[in-house]
């Protein structure tokens, strides 16, 4: 991720504010904190286009991996600032944890683009038209990365910026090359002797009228100075994958030109990004990214979109297209539009989607998706068999829950799959007092047949030792029994002994059993299970689960709330029916956990979902070992004096020919309409 880090703190560069009337906010929340952050970054820049300069997705080749551009800096700084995101960072209160985070920054070494040796200050030096990074592959297996300024009217701040830099440059001793084309000045920087595999870095410059470019390998720089006025026949624009999602986030013909406008083709960046990581210190397990793509998920050729801020109606509106057509000579509806695993990926679309009436009304966000579960189920195996590295295993897996006289005699796919329906909801919540493991989950999967589906549960959890028998409002709910105090280790022997995965096969460590963390670090440790309300009911802690259990419509219900409803009805405005999913979310209540966290410095240790994933993705990939929180968040104000920049936020998905397009909204906070009062949360004692 180092390399990804790099390169995505161009976007810390920018700083907004806001008000307005409908009610208002939001982008998914557990973002929202970070985007703001970071969205602060890019806008400290102007406006209008560079003379003779052709947009940069017509000087980007097609060999660009990942594009982010701004447009116009000052119409996105204007925009933002009007926004109830653009006013919290904006608010006074704010103001000491912004300093400390920019001086975090600093310090790092992180403020640094790239580092190709431009910070925050220098691009605020030189405001101009549209600001766009590229991420290119130059060459096979590496990426170079291109910063393009419109400087319009602030030429002699640009040549500024760029003489400091050189300057800088060559007092730390970095040596100039010679024999760099006319405008393009590169320089050589000894590695840094405190990283861990020291290399050698080369930065860029070339200026022009109203142009400032600057990246990481100088023959890039100087083959896209080169074609800045004209363009290039193979530019990112000609694509079929950049046309394709451009052409389809434009179809909602919103008046309101996108401040924000980006591309990724996922499976290029990520094994570009993992060849360039070689040298850091591996990481045990499989190799997702390449699982991923043995198991055909490659499919996903593109995703971007646009995204516009407080468009008369929205605080921030964002359209994104994941492009992927079926596979040569497929249909689109057909179960094999793909391969192998990638056949799970299919989401049909229903004429309506919408909550349950035992759906908690002051929940934090809910959300259903139609998914084809019994497609997925067959498509599982290869995959499965895949990630533990031995043939056969999914097989083995479900033949012994079947055959052994010892386990609980079910048919997995008779008794459970095939008595399954399509839609599948989640729903959040958090209990106080905040901590570590305040964030409350619930996943409800539809069911056709929930006797079978029930019977079928009870005989796999009555073999379970974890698991124990309880009562609430009568029903039979199976709770994982807290054992935290003995902190066992539950490992699974692979059929045949020790295995060495074929991803890491030279490490000798891996004994061919998969370790599950201790108990005490498992997703969902407390978890509750039951069949009710037609759903199989799978709840992080049986408090969440006994709100969901004493709901039955009515007042007591989302579906009847004030703010659901206005966000409802905009949903069906941006999108018409048929969906693939829903999408509905409080930015108060779902960010609040994670920001609470920051505030303690405790979110390396948090339990929820999100939290591991980002130690997944952000540690050091050893076992048991915890990351250190990588933002200081001591000086950020308590939460209540924040708390009304945060409203709603809805999303729509539809499954397409060749692909999903997703639309979503936030929406401010009304200051019209009463709180939802929170249902009390009694926590049970662990």
């Amino acid at each position: 991720m180092s390399v990804l880090k790099e390169h995505i703190v161009v976007a810390k560069s920018i700083r907004f504010e806001k008000n307005r009337h409908l009610p208002k906010n939001r982008i998914p929340m557990r973002w929202s904190l970070g985007c703001m952050i970071l969205t602060s970054a890019f806008a400290a820049i102007a406006v209008t286009e560079a003379a003779g300069v052709q947009p940069s997705e017509r000087v980007f080749p097609t060999t660009t991996r990942a594009w982010i551009s701004v447009p116009s800096t000052e119409a996105l700084k204007e925009s933002f600032n009007k926004t109830q995101y653009g006013q919290l960072l904006l608010d006074p209160v704010m103001k000491p944890f912004l300093d400390s985070f920019r001086d975090q920054l600093r310090k790092s070494g992180n403020e640094r683009l790239g580092k190709i040796e431009l910070t925050l200050e220098d691009l605020e030096q030189v405001p101009g038209g549209e600001m766009a990074l590229a991420l290119i592959e130059s060459q096979p297996g590496t990426l170079a990365m291109v910063l393009m300024v419109d400087t319009t009217s602030h030429e002699a701040e640009a040549k500024a910026v760029v003489d400091g830099i050189m300057e800088r440059m060559i007092a730390r001793g970095a040596k100039r090359l010679l024999g760099t084309p006319p405008g393009v000045t590169a320089f050589e920087v000894a590695p840094d002797t405190a990283e861990k595999m020291p290399k050698v870095r080369r930065v860029a410059f070339a200026t022009g009228p109203s142009i400032l470019l600057v990246g990481d390998d100088p023959i890039t720089v100087s083959q896209t100075f080169s074609v800045l006025a004209t363009g290039r026949k193979d530019s990112l624009e000609t694509l079929e994958s950049f046309k394709a999602v451009m052409k389809q986030c434009k179809n909602d013909n919103i008046q309101t030109p996108a401040h924000l406008r980006w591309f990724v083709d996922p499976f290029s960046y990520l094994t570009i990004v993992q060849k360039m990581n070689a040298s850091r210190e591996k990481r045990k397990g499989p190799d997702y990214t390449a699982i991923l793509k043995r198991q055909g998920f490659d499919v996903l050729k593109a995703a971007g979109g646009l995204v516009s801020f407080d468009d008369g109606i929205y605080e921030v509106r964002h359209r994104t297209m994941v492009y992927a057509p079926p596979l040569p000579g497929r249909e689109s509806d057909a179960i094999d539009r793909f391969d192998m695993a990638a056949r799970m990926l299919r989401f049909p679309n229903q004429e309506a989607i919408n909550p349950f009436p035992w759906i908690p009304q002051d929940v934090s966000s809910w959300s259903s998706v139609e998914w084809d579960m019994k497609t997925a189920f067959a498509s599982a195996e290869s995959l499965i068999d895949d990630v533990v590295g031995e043939k056969g295993v999914f097989d083995d897996v479900i033949a012994s829950l079947k055959e052994d006289p010892d386990g609980p005699q079910i048919d997995v796919e008779k008794d459970l799959v095939e008595r399954l329906g399509t839609r599948v909801t989640v729903i959040s919540d958090y209990a106080e007092p905040m901590g570590t493991d305040s964030e409350r989950l619930l996943f409800a999967i539809e069911t056709i047949d929930p006797e079978t589906v029930a019977e079928t549960v009870a005989k796999s959890m009555l073999t379970d030792p974890d698991m124990q028998k309880i009562d609430i409002a009568g029903h039979v709910v199976w709770e994982l029994i807290d054992r935290s105090h003995e902190m066992p280790i539950l490992v699974v022997e692979t059929p045949g002994g020790v295995i060495e995965h074929e991803d890491h096969a030279e490490d000798k460590k891996n004994k061919g059993h998969h370790r599950l963390r201790e108990k005490d670090e498992r997703l969902l440790p407390h978890s509750a299970v039951t069949v009710a309300h037609g759903h199989l009911l799978i709840a992080s802690h049986r408090d969440f689960l006994e709100r969901v259990l004493s709901t039955n419509g009515g007042p007591e219900a989302l579906a009847g709330v004030t703010d659901f409803e206005i966000a409802n009805t905009e949903l069906t405005r941006i999108m018409s029916s048929p969906k693939a999913m829903i999408s509905f979310s409080r930015s108060e209540k779902t960010i609040r956990p994670t920001y609470e966290l920051l505030r303690k410095g405790l979110m390396p240790k948090s339990k929820s979902v999100t939290a591991q994933l980002l130690n997944v993705i952000l540690g050091d990939g050893k076992e048991g070992s915890v990351r250190t929180q990588k933002i200081d968040g001591s000086l950020l104000p308590e939460f209540d004096m924040v708390r009304r920049y945060f409203g709603s936020a809805g999303i729509s998905m539809q499954s397409l020919p060749e692909g999903w397009y997703v639309s979503g909204f936030g929406l401010p906070k009304s200051l019209e309409e009463p709180e939802v009062a929170r249902s009390p949360v009694t926590l049970i004692e662990r």
